[in-house]
């Protein structure tokens, strides 16, 4: 048996099990949107077909009309207009979007966006009174603001108007602004959850007093890139800026997806995995103006040498995020158990903030907890950072309840950032775990894929898949339906530089389908053509040369039934055999003297013949048979008092008993009769006779002779047989030596000479009806 890493939670159903809603779809795809929260006709239409009429009116967000009317004002009045932004893939885009609309309408404007190294997120007290000094009369935040009461009072002490517009979390009090647009501070609204380019593009439509269509090439970057989830009003904006993206004629956008190698249509893929980490990467280790300047670009050739210069940094970033999560890792495994038992936090002086939250999302996925990645500096006395989380861990909430740690803090349930005083760091780690061991079970750390729809190999074909894209564009709270796929394996093999991911090709008599499993090859040695895997996963087409296949992108592997590793015979044990859980493995050895140096680690072994089983107190899930038992039946008493998941066969044969045969009745009627005719003969001479006139090996006259002698059929006296005058009358199958014999040809048959298939035939009739398995009798006289 081959665990799931991951919790599945199978919602799969057949298309056939209700009845048919009436959605004008295929049976399939309302399946995916009744599992989605779609129960009515009307509702599939506006998901499959999103509309900009289906957008909400930007009136409805409360104070949308005192901002505007503050924003016109300054226009008229030939005031400078600061609007301050943020870093990331959505504070850039944010920023663009209302400078965009602030200039249609003739403002004197600007743009700031805070350096991440030297001021930290949001808004700052200094920022604000260089805004003053510069001559700026109103601020309008993008993607920040909703935690900056400390700024709100300074603005209003130097006499600088300020207009919050943002979407993350509402903390204890709301700032004191002139204006405060933030979807989840409006009961009126029906959307909360907007990115901070969705909530500044509502602006700008207010503002304009017309939609502006020419804007969702921009919005489209910052709602993906977000990860905030896909639905309603951001299904909307995703779906119709993806169109806008692909075919904008914006010089930056231009450049971009030429960077990206993007031609033709671009999917929400590439801008979370492509764009958006270029434009993150910006703001990550350096200022983020670069990335506002490339979006804002007049031409083609400005544009494209700023792309250029982005891919540099993101290539340096992914270098970075390299070192650093290497660091992180080390210093994880290293840590007292109870220091990360439940929530993991890392802190090392000349870390790069900007890219922490990276390196958390790879703590998080590398050890299914949730982590916090911060950087020292001893000179501020403060550790400053990032953190990401699991789904059953609310980090804001969590974090919110022990505030008085911070000296800033902001986020999500997911994600979040943070500044404390080194003295905290300790206390911090002590309270979120407290707090995680109170809150949380085992099967909290295990992270969760919830399967859609269950396959077999013939039921994928590129209609199926393409019938799921029907429900795209993909994210958070519409993820790509994941598929439950069962088959046995054709073949299993690694791939990959460093050889660390797997290839399948599964099979259903005539038809085949591939699947590729990143990062885990070190299942590989686990994994067998005769296992029926179920492989959790997303569907896809694979395009090569023109040509299209389908193919499963797995994320997470299980085989339910028992397993055998098939070692016999190798002579690489010591370097070949992995043993995947060695406190729940036991080492069964059946004759004393066979040599187990090649076994490695703290695994218990159970000597057979003096022991028995005496010493297999615990939970033992595997065995490992080290050698061939002198009787089938001693192998089966084992395999049904410990019921082992997985066999792992790792004898060899000394005797070569069944490649010698069995004696047949008419060599044991000869060796008699030579005997009779001799009375007496030298052993020597008789095995040298029968070994040049019969082809008899040595083997096989001393095997005849001792069962001759146990019998009481012939005499031994030093180099001397002969024949005994008055033999009792005795089958030959009463001698002990004929049965070895018999036993040993039938387990090394059975056990060693057998294929792969016959092999876990007997094993399974053993293990799964707990029954001795008869010997069939063999060459009896």
């Amino acid at each position: 048996m081959l665990e799931s890493r991951m919790r599945w939670k199978d919602n799969s159903s057949s298309p056939s099990a209700h009845e048919p809603m009436g959605f004008g779809v295929s049976p399939l795809v309302e399946q995916l949107l009744l599992q989605r929260g779609i129960t009515s006709a009307e509702a599939a239409k506006r998901f499959l077909h999103p509309s900009l009429e289906d957008l909400h009116s930007p009136e409805l967000i409360s104070d949308m009309d005192i901002a505007a009317q503050r924003i016109h004002a300054a226009v008229e009045q030939g005031e400078k207009i600061l609007v301050f932004g943020d870093y990331d893939a959505d504070g850039v885009s944010s920023t663009v979007v209302l400078l965009e609309a602030l200039r249609e309408l003739g403002a004197d404007c600007d743009y700031y966006i805070p350096n991440r190294f030297t001021e930290g997120y949001g808004p700052n007290e200094a920022a604000f009174r260089a805004a003053k000094d510069n001559g700026y009369q109103l601020i309008v935040t993008v993607d920040t603001g909703i935690a900056a009461n400390h700024e709100a009072k300074v603005a209003k002490q130097i006499g600088i108007d300020l207009i919050i517009t943002d979407h993350h979390e509402v903390q204890e009090t709301v700032p004191d602004a002139v204006a405060v647009v933030h979807p989840k501070c409006s009961p009126d609204y029906p959307f909360h959850e907007l990115a901070g380019v969705g909530v500044a593009f509502k602006l700008a439509h207010y503002l304009l007093g017309y939609f502006p269509k020419q804007l969702l090439d921009l919005v489209v970057i910052g709602t993906i890139a977000d990860l905030v989830p896909l639905v309603d009003e951001n299904r909307v904006l995703a779906a119709e800026g993806l169109k806008a993206i692909s075919t904008s004629a914006r010089p930056g956008i231009r450049a971009l997806r030429d960077s990206c190698g993007l031609d033709g249509v671009v999917t929400e893929e590439d801008i979370g995995f492509k764009i958006g980490p270029r434009i993150n990467a910006v703001g990550r280790l350096q200022d983020a103006d670069l990335a506002v300047e490339l979006l804002l670009a007049a031409t083609y050739e400005e544009a494209a040498e700023m792309a250029q210069e982005i891919q540099a940094l993101n290539t340096e970033r992914q270098n970075i995020v390299a070192k650093i999560a290497k660091e992180a890792e080390a210093m994880v495994r290293e840590q007292p158990e109870e220091d990360s038992s439940h929530v993991i936090i890392v802190a090392k002086e000349g870390w790069n903030e900007g890219v922490l939250g990276i390196v958390a999302s790879k703590l998080v996925r590398t050890f299914d907890r949730p982590a916090i990645v911060l950087a020292k500096h001893p000179e501020k006395g403060t550790a400053k950072g990032s953190a990401r989380s699991i789904d059953a861990f609310d980090l804001f909430h969590h974090c919110m309840q022990v505030r008085d740690h911070f000296v800033a803090f902001g986020g999500h349930a997911q994600a979040a950032g943070m500044t404390l005083e080194l003295e905290q760091v300790d206390k911090l780690r002590k309270q979120l775990n407290r707090m995680a061991a109170e809150t949380l079970t085992d099967e909290d750390f295990k992270q969760s894929l919830a399967i859609d729809l269950s396959v077999a190999v013939d039921d994928v074909t590129i209609d199926l898949i393409r019938d799921m894209a029907q429900l795209a564009p993909f994210g958070m709270q519409n993820p790509k339906p994941l598929v439950k796929l069962t088959s046995s394996i054709r073949e299993v093999k690694l791939i990959g530089a460093n050889k660390n991911h797997l290839k399948f090709v599964f099979a259903k008599e005539n038809i085949q389908l591939d699947g590729v499993c990143f990062g885990q090859g070190d299942l590989y040695p686990f994994l067998t053509p005769a296992d029926e895997l179920e492989a959790v996963g997303q569907l896809s087409i694979n395009e090569w040369n023109g040509r299209q296949k389908p193919q499963i992108l797995i994320e997470d592997i299980a085989v339910k039934g028992w397993q055998l590793l098939d070692h016999r015979g190798s002579k690489q044990l010591q370097k070949g055999l992995q043993v995947k859980a060695p406190e729940q493995t036991a080492v069964v050895r059946f004759r004393p003297n066979t040599d187990l140096a090649w076994l490695s680690g703290q695994i218990r072994v159970l000597d057979y013949e003096t022991e028995g089983l005496t010493n297999a107190a615990g939970n033992i899930k595997a065995v490992i048979l080290a050698d061939l038992p002198r009787r089938l039946e001693d192998l089966s008493f084992v395999l049904k008092q410990l019921q082992p998941d997985l066999i792992y066969a790792c004898y060899d044969v000394k005797e070569n008993a069944y490649l010698q045969g069995f004696p047949d009745r008419d060599q044991f009627k000869l060796f008699y009769a030579i005997l009779l005719k001799q009375k007496t003969i030298a052993y020597s001479k008789l095995q040298e006779y029968l070994k040049n006139s019969r082809g008899w090996s040595a083997e096989r006259t001393k095997f005849i002779s001792d069962v001759f002698f146990e019998l009481q059929f012939v005499k031994l006296d030093k180099d001397q047989i002969s024949i005994n005058p008055s033999p009792s009358k005795r089958d030959l199958a009463d001698s002990e030596v004929y049965q070895g014999l018999q036993e040993a040809i039938e387990v090394e048959k059975i056990l060693y000479y057998s294929g792969y298939k016959e092999l876990k035939a007997w094993l399974e009739r053993v293990l799964e009806r707990g029954e001795v398995i008869e010997e069939e009798a063999v060459n009896g006289l």
